[in-house]
Formats: structure tokens, sequence, C-alpha cells
């Protein structure tokens, strides 16, 4: 572990370290404030390219830029204290080549401090992650439903239902464990195969709509908070239903505000006696 400010921060290492002990806890962070209050329960957090469509009202992850990803890393590094950080390389940044993939990681690491980068693909992207990871890039895979790969695979499923798309997975998985990952997602595949993938590789497994037996878990904060009433996959469970308590708030903050109720005496500045 580094220390920064004497506090213990986790690295790649020590996410690595953790398979078998306890389930790694993981959630996505975009922001400083959303990050500092969530650092203190979390192993890691991601900075994800979900940040796109949770955000930016995107459709899907494809339109996210480098930009936006260190901008973002920058604002969740000043929130987070303990968790190790991770940033989402987004599409378009690695897959032309190995030595692309190296500038654009590299890029990362430097502008936003972070402790290493995420990037989606298997078997295809072996030799990238182990050229990143052999020059100093801690890489955090995924495999299974790979949202930048959203327009080839036919949209948001489940995935591992056919032999041959359970084989692939299994080989991806294998493949990028190989390569030198520090841990992977699994993502948006059945639960005994997840279940199997986790036992056979040597790395963490983190699931999202996977299974239990994964060595940790991930959910999109916002969520988790329960802030999009109108989405809620099947792997989802709102710990919290922020989304009423918000929209009640502005209502009543509209309301005092046309009843010329706020602001109130006291939340203005008086000339001093």
């Amino acid at each position: 572990m580094s220390t920064v400010g004497h506090v213990k921060r986790n690295t790649p290492a020590t996410i690595a370290a953790m398979k078998g002990t306890r389930p790694i806890v993981s959630l996505t962070a975009y922001t400083t404030p959303i990050a500092r209050l969530l650092d203190p329960h979390c192993d890691l957090l991601l900075v994800g390219d979900s940040l796109g469509m949770v955000l930016y009202g995107m459709e899907t992850t494809v339109g996210v830029t480098m930009e936006m990803m260190i901008g973002h890393g920058q604002a969740v590094m000043r929130g987070a204290k303990h968790a190790c950080v991770i940033v989402d390389m987004p599409f378009g940044s690695y897959q032309e080549s190995k030595e692309q993939a190296f500038r654009n990681a590299a890029r990362i690491l430097k502008e936003t401090g972070c402790d290493g980068v995420k990037l989606e693909g298997g078997e295809e992207m072996r030799e990238t992650v182990s050229f990143l990871t052999s020059r100093g890039i801690p890489v955090f895979g995924h495999v299974g439903l790979m949202p930048q790969q959203v327009n080839t695979t036919g949209g948001y499923r489940s995935l591992g239902r056919s032999d041959s798309e359970a084989d692939k997975i299994r080989r991806d998985a294998k493949a990028i464990s190989e390569a030198g990952a520090f841990a992977m997602v699994i993502e948006g595949t059945i639960e005994p195969l997840a279940r199997e993938i986790t036992a056979a590789v040597a790395i963490p497994t983190v699931g999202i709509g996977a299974s239990a037996a994964c060595d940790g878990q991930i959910l999109v904060s916002d969520d988790m908070l329960g802030l999009f009433n109108d989405f809620k996959p099947r792997f989802v469970k709102h710990f919290a239903e922020l989304a009423p308590a918000i929209s009640k708030a502005a209502a009543s903050y509209a309301e005092e505000v046309k009843a010329r109720t706020f602001p109130a005496l006291e939340h203005t500045f008086q000339p001093k006696k």
C-alpha cells in the first residue's frame, strides 16, 4: 500500500491479494462529493465510462471521450483517500493497437493520479493487457457483457446461455488473467458460468449481473441509490430511493420561492449595526 496524507490507500496489489479472503466492495464514482461519501466503505472506486449514460444522458458509452474520463478521474481522486481508484479507458482509446493503448493509459495515470485503468475485451486484448502491465500500468479487465461493444452484440442482454457463448467468455477470462490483469469485471453473465470462472482464474473477479460467488461486487452508484425510477435492471438493488426525495425537495423549494417564504431573513445578509 502507498500512503497519502497518512491514510493507507488500496492499490491494485491490495485488491489482487483479496482473492479468497473477503468480498471486494466496489462502486462507481464520478464526482468529488460522491467519492468522499463512498470512499470509507469501498475497497475500489471505478470511474466508469457509464458516466456517459448516467451523467450526460447518452444512449450508450460509445460517445465518451478521454477528456471526460480524465476530468471525472481527477474529480474522484480529490475525494478518495482510501479506495483504489480505477479509470475506464473509453471506446476508441485502446482498440487500435497496444501502442495507442499505452499512450492513452499513461496519459490517464499521469493526469489523474489514479491507480490503474480498466479496459474491455478478452482474447483480442491479451497482447495489449500484457504490453501495458509489463510497462507498469495496472489493468482491470472486463469480460462477459461489454457495453462498448453493444452495437455489435445485439444490445444489453445476459450472456453465456449457449455453449459457444460460454466457451468464449471462459477463454476471454483465462486470457485476461494470464496476460497480467490484477482483477476483472464479469458483467451480465449467467450465474453458474460466473461462479465457474471465479473458481478457475487466479485473479479476483468483480461481478455485476453475475454471481454472489464472485470475489467482489460492483454497481453503478446512481442505480444503487435509486436515482433512476424508470430504469432498474434485474441485477440492480436499490439500497435507497433518492429520486422521490430529490423530487420532493425540489417541489418544496419551488413552492417556497413562489410564495416568497424562501429566502427567509436568516438566509440573507444584513447590514452590521
